[in-house]
């Protein structure tokens, strides 16, 4: 494989020698401060800045709607909360994270979003908006409002769990069917029609709600209005709606809809964090339209990074580990001192570029390397716990997704690494016209990508062997692959930080619908242990 180590490492290993000396007290700070730091937690004791390359930070603070797109570990919440701190003393925040409401059912949830809301206004109403008894009394009426109608009728509740089960159950066995049979995965992947199914049939199940909530929004915006008519020193809230994709996928539009319209015309903007391929802002219902438009009601953010540009991605993930190091005293020598060879390379494409993956990672690598090792960290240090490192995102995939859904999808990764192993190449593309007009290969992929299980590494890209038919590249993640050793010498690993990369994609392997549809046909009753089972020899 080709050896594609960065320069500045390249320095520090010359600079070092054969090991790297760092102070033990230095590195058991450095381990604390990230370890602390993994899961962003709300509060004034954050000590970890937003490392801001693409001027996202500037665009969270501005007062527009805002929707941050980026897969889990990338910093949204971490944008979200520097975001805060940034802000003229004017206008103020109220953070939601949707997955305190994940197994709430509509329209309850969006109940629960808007009381929640109150909540947090009421806390702040004295600093805010001022000792005023008209205020206290306006938020006193909107949540003893909203708490009558979270408690009418149950059977409501009921019918919404008992359509949702049904419906499950349906879906379940029409995907084993289908498996069965060799052809499409399910629509309950998140096909287009099956979404609107599920969008029709909450409006009309819990219709009664959504028109008294409808009836209520006008009122409700003349009272938030009011609250800063007497406000002397609020000029304007950020609604930060963390998480949005724990929500039901079927759900998504209607609160976000009910939320866009609440900030409409007053001095409220929402700032939505989520998993774009997990989540639907806008659909439409029956020619009526539901949610937000990007562009149109809401901009985007993206703050994710992929490797269609590797080295941006790889230098980010590096400018976070030496804030990391700065906390901690070490300096940049002394952390780049810490790896060998493609080391750090490694880590990031392990990481899929996430910020939160390299970081563990990170930790896991170092404690190898110290106790089997030179004390850096290179690549067989990574090889060793990409295994491990597959196997977690695969529980987390099981974790966010049901027993249909994920059945599918668990087929889905199995299919794609069987191709690759096939072909003896992490490296595949996929054709643009697929992508657009089936649903479920498009809703596979994308939700691969979520789960960093594949890679997207370029698109509109020509093949050679199909003119005038363009295509996205793709690789499967290391964790398939690079624990198995047998591999060794019969398997073709692409360079992604390589500038070459999109001509290589060229001639890459396709991954068709009929690839898909005769691989699922052999794909073994009890796929998850196959995913974990080493293959014996390449498939001829």
């Amino acid at each position: 494989m080709h050896s594609y180590a960065p320069r500045y490492l390249n320095r520090a290993n010359e600079a070092h020698g054969d090991v790297s000396v760092i102070d033990s007290k230095k590195l058991a700070k450095l381990r604390q401060v990230i370890t602390e730091n993994l899961r962003v937690q709300r509060g004034p004791n954050a000590t970890v800045k937003y490392v801001d390359v693409a001027n996202a930070l500037a665009d969270a603070c501005a007062r527009q709607n805002h929707t941050i797109f980026a897969r889990r570990g990338c910093g949204k919440t971490l944008l979200l909360q520097t975001s805060t701190k940034h802000l003229d003393t004017s206008i103020k925040t109220v953070y939601l994270n949707c997955e305190d409401f994940k197994r709430h059912s509509f329209p309850n949830v969006l109940i629960e979003i808007l009381d929640a809301l109150f909540a947090e206004l009421e806390s702040k109403l004295n600093a805010w908006f001022g000792k005023k008894r008209r205020t206290r009394e306006l938020i006193q009426e909107i949540r003893s409002r909203l708490k009558t109608l979270r408690i009418e009728p149950d059977i409501q509740e009921q019918l919404v769990k008992s359509t949702s089960s049904t419906s499950n159950s349906d879906s379940a066995k029409l995907s084993a069917g289908i498996a069965a049979h060799g052809a499409h995965l399910s629509g309950s992947i998140g096909s287009e029609s099956s979404l609107r199914s599920d969008v029709e049939r909450t409006f009309k199940v819990q219709q009664e709600k959504i028109r008294q909530l409808d009836l209520m929004l006008p009122e409700l915006k003349r009272q938030i209005q009011e609250f800063f008519d007497l406000s002397s020193s609020a000029q304007a809230v950020f609604l930060q709606v963390d998480d949005l994709y724990h929500l039901p996928r079927a759900d998504q539009p209607f609160v976000v809809d009910y939320l866009h319209r609440l900030c409409k015309d007053v001095p409220l903007y929402f700032k939505i964090a989520t998993l774009r391929h997990a989540s639907t802002l806008y659909v439409d219902r029956s020619g009526q339209p539901i949610g937000a438009q990007e562009r149109h009601d809401y901009q985007p953010i993206n703050i994710d990074y992929s490797f269609s540009d590797f080295r941006r991605t790889r230098d980010q993930n590096r400018q976070i580990l030496l804030e990391y190091a700065r906390l901690a005293e070490i300096e940049q020598s002394e952390l780049d001192g810490l790896f060998k060879g493609e080391g750090f390379d490694r880590l990031v494409m392990a990481g899929g570029g996430v910020p939160r993956d390299v970081l563990s990672l990170f930790l896991e690598a170092l404690s190898t390397a110290q106790n089997q090792g030179d004390g850096r960290i290179g690549k067989d240090d990574v090889r060793i716990l990409s295994r491990e490192n597959f196997e977690r995102r695969i529980e987390e995939l099981k974790q966010d997704s049901d027993g249909d859904i994920q059945d599918s999808l668990m087929r889905g990764i199995y299919v794609l690494r069987e191709f690759c192993l096939n072909k003896a190449t992490n490296l595949f593309v996929v054709s643009e016209r697929l992508l657009q007009q089936n649903d479920q290969i498009r809703a596979l992929i994308n939700r691969l990508l979520d789960y960093r299980i594949i890679h997207n590494v370029g698109s509109a890209l020509t093949h050679k062997s199909f003119p005038g038919v363009t295509f996205q590249a793709f690789v499967i993640d290391i964790g398939c692959y690079a624990h198995l050793r047998k591999l060794d010498g019969r398997f073709s690993e692409t360079d992604v930080s390589n500038p070459e990369l999109k001509e290589k994609a060229r001639s890459a392997a396709i991954f068709d619908l009929k690839e898909f549809n005769s691989r699922i046909e052999t794909a073994p009753a009890d796929v998850e242990s196959a995913l974990y089972a080493d293959p014996t020899a390449l498939a001829t």
